[in-house]
């Protein structure tokens, strides 16, 4: 990911988002940065993800679930916009998903790595997440078929194709198998 050299604001970006060429952005401290096109695998994995989640939330009133990159304001001044791969929001947190960037972070983040991030910055943006109220944060990995699993920066737990990806006290009663994901 390259950064720009001009800062600009949340709204700011928001308006040239809808005049861009199709390519998908983030806005971190001010900066703008371009995102690396998703393989048809990270999608398709989102989107198994992302439905399962959407059924079951929906099925039991438990809030919303977004994919493709929801825009969250995390920081002002300057002004960060975050895009979780796929989020949930509890009803508490917030009862109608916007149709502009929210300033309310999501319960649950999922990021699904794609073969050109790195470690490292799937790392800062899980703890850029935490960091801004984000209460669990899965990182998902087709590659090595794992799914990592982050409460806070201490608390981390890797499950394997076997294992079950839970929704714990965030999305109650939520689970699937790791290797469902990836099937």
């Amino acid at each position: 990911m390259a950064a720009t050299q001009t800062s600009i604001t949340a709204e700011q970006f928001a308006e040239m988002l809808s005049a861009t060429d199709g390519a998908q952005y983030e806005l971190i401290r001010g900066e703008l940065v371009k995102m690396t096109p998703a393989s048809p695998r990270h999608g398709e994995v989102c989107i198994a993800l992302g439905a399962l989640l959407h059924v079951f939330v929906k099925s039991r009133g438990l809030g919303r679930v977004a994919v493709n990159d929801p825009g969250v304001i995390t920081e002002r001044d300057p002004d960060t916009v975050r895009g979780p791969d796929v989020a949930f929001w509890s009803p508490e947190r917030l009862s109608e998903l916007p149709n502009k960037f929210t300033h309310v972070p999501p319960d649950l983040a999922v990021e699904v790595v794609s073969p050109r991030d790195t470690h490292r910055e799937v790392l800062e943006k899980v703890l850029h997440f935490l960091d801004h109220g984000v209460r669990l944060v899965w990182v998902v990995d087709p590659e090595e078929r794992i799914a990592t699993v982050y409460r806070s920066r201490h608390e981390v737990r890797i499950l394997g194709e076997t294992e079950e990806l839970r929704g714990e006290d965030v999305v109650p009663g939520f689970s699937c198998r790791v290797g469902e994901l990836f099937e």
